[in-house]
């Protein structure tokens, strides 16, 4: 359920609203808007009865939410969640720019890496640090060491760092150099690790999984919300289907699915998506064409000698060339580029 507040509606009753859930022994999930305050109510087994809460001072409406996914609905919050990293925007109207390499290798990798997508008009910087593979015999990442490395191209660019968190027992570690927590496809339900997420006030950019549905994904989203973490962006990176010739299968009807079911932001990873560095910026400008509020490439000064995804992975003048296309679309959307 959904307790909508009336614009003129005071802390005092606010406060009241909030501990009358709480002493129901259900969970309030207060949500500013730009005009009032909504309460989302979560824990509740069955239908909630509206009537004693519209009668509460300063209450507007008592609404039930259709949708299970409660708190990352539209029907909760109708406006576009902005995510605060540090004074840049994930979500709004501006499109945000992840870029950097698959894996952190090296102190002149990263940073080469970090200067080049810095001057080309990203925000963002990622990087494995913890990178799970698919063979235990490859390259695995330089676990602290890369996260040290990835604080050092912060602190020489200002970007701010977006890496993945692999497991509860790491998390700690991560949160102390990232300023986004990345859950990585293969994490999409690792619910233990995402209750703990829920427990942190970081921005997390949770991918979907390869074989996930978009309700599944919500849900995982859920689960993240629920604990109290509300800075969530969810990161299409393409699905597996039947086709051979790329990747995976970047699902382009998700973006204006969820833009239309969630307010949370969402981000495309077209290198990912199609898994071919010829076609990645094709993959981009579709996604922002689409509706997609950020996208996060893979960059890497020599992809030919990356330790992962090299032949996935943009030269920086193909960042270049793909930031110029997408800000075009941008620009044509009433979009620009965050900056």
């Amino acid at each position: 359920m959904l307790i909508v507040m009336k614009p003129s509606a005071t802390q005092a009753e606010i406060d009241a609203v909030v501990e009358r859930i709480r002493s129901l022994g259900l969970t309030p999930h207060p949500i500013p808007g730009a005009q009032r305050v909504a309460i989302g109510i979560t824990g509740n087994k069955s239908g909630l009865d509206p009537d004693p809460f519209t009668i509460l001072p300063g209450v507007a409406d008592a609404i039930r939410v259709s949708q299970p996914f409660k708190l990352v609905s539209r029907e909760v919050k109708p406006e576009d969640t902005v995510i605060d990293v540090g004074g840049v925007p994930l979500g709004g109207p501006a499109i945000a720019l992840m870029a950097g390499p698959c894996s952190v290798e090296s102190r002149e990798q990263i940073l080469e890496t970090a200067h080049a997508v810095k001057a080309a008009g990203a925000r963002f910087l990622r990087g494995g640090a913890y990178k799970p593979r698919t063979s235990p015999y490859e390259f695995q990442g330089l676990a602290e060491e890369g996260l040290r490395l990835l604080a050092l191209a912060r602190e020489q660019t200002g970007l701010k760092v977006v890496t993945e968190v692999m497991d509860v027992e790491t998390l700690p570690m991560v949160c102390d150099y990232a300023d986004v927590l990345q859950i990585g496809a293969r994490n999409m339900q690792n619910f233990s690790l995402l209750k703990q997420l829920g427990t942190l006030r970081k921005p997390v950019l949770l991918k979907r999984g390869p074989s996930a549905t978009i309700k599944e994904w919500l849900m995982a989203a859920e689960y993240v919300l629920s604990r109290g973490n509300y800075q969530v962006a969810l990161c299409e990176r393409g699905i597996r289907t039947f086709e051979t010739m790329t990747r995976n299968t970047l699902d382009i009807n998700a973006v204006p699915v969820l833009k239309a079911l969630t307010h949370l932001p969402v981000v495309v990873d077209p290198s990912h998506g199609i898994g071919l560095r010829a076609h990645v910026a094709a993959v981009a400008r579709a996604g922002v064409a689409a509706g997609a509020d950020g996208l996060i490439v893979e960059v890497h000064p020599h992809p030919e000698k990356a330790l992962s995804d090299g032949h996935q992975s943009l030269t920086p003048a193909e960042f270049e060339g793909l930031v110029a296309q997408v800000r075009v679309i941008g620009s044509a959307l009433g979009r620009p580029l965050s900056s």
